[in-house]
């Protein structure tokens, strides 16, 4: 007879150790954050460019520690300035795509849900490649 609680203790074993589906988690919490700030601020005054600039400003500190406590296991302060870097180049290829999509998809709205996943893993790779590197990998011991 199994535990009543083993598939729940299994899912937090594999979620402590995995970076990737931390990011994810993290991710979707920021993402819907982000977007909501995008949103309404679309709503109020119906500008794209200051949509995101008002997601990104405000997701920027969140982001870091959701995704630098609880993905990556370090808010260090040197990692800041990078984060801060990574976030402008984001912001960069997200308006451009922005750009680009905004015609096809009827609307910025329905644009940005659209290009979350595609942002998301142009983060993940930027974060882990020039912000969060050199980090030890996730333990494989049980904890």
């Amino acid at each position: 007879m199994t535990r009543p609680n083993y598939i729940l203790d299994k899912a937090v074993t594999l979620q402590s150790r995995s970076r990737p589906l931390r990011f994810i988690i993290a991710g979707v919490v920021n993402s819907i954050f982000g977007f909501l700030v995008y949103s309404v601020t679309i709503y109020l005054f119906s500008r794209v460019w200051l949509g995101l600039v008002a997601g990104i400003c405000a997701g920027i500190i969140f982001n870091f520690f959701t995704t630098g406590g609880f993905v990556f296991r370090d808010t260090s302060r040197q990692r800041i300035p990078r984060f801060f870097a990574c976030y402008l180049l984001i912001y960069g290829l997200n308006f451009a795509l922005l750009e680009l999509t905004m015609p096809l998809l009827h609307g910025p709205i329905v644009a940005q849900a659209l290009l979350t996943p595609i942002i998301a893993l142009f983060s993940y790779l930027l974060l882990t490649r020039f912000v969060f590197l050199g980090l030890p990998p996730p333990s494989a011991s049980p904890r």
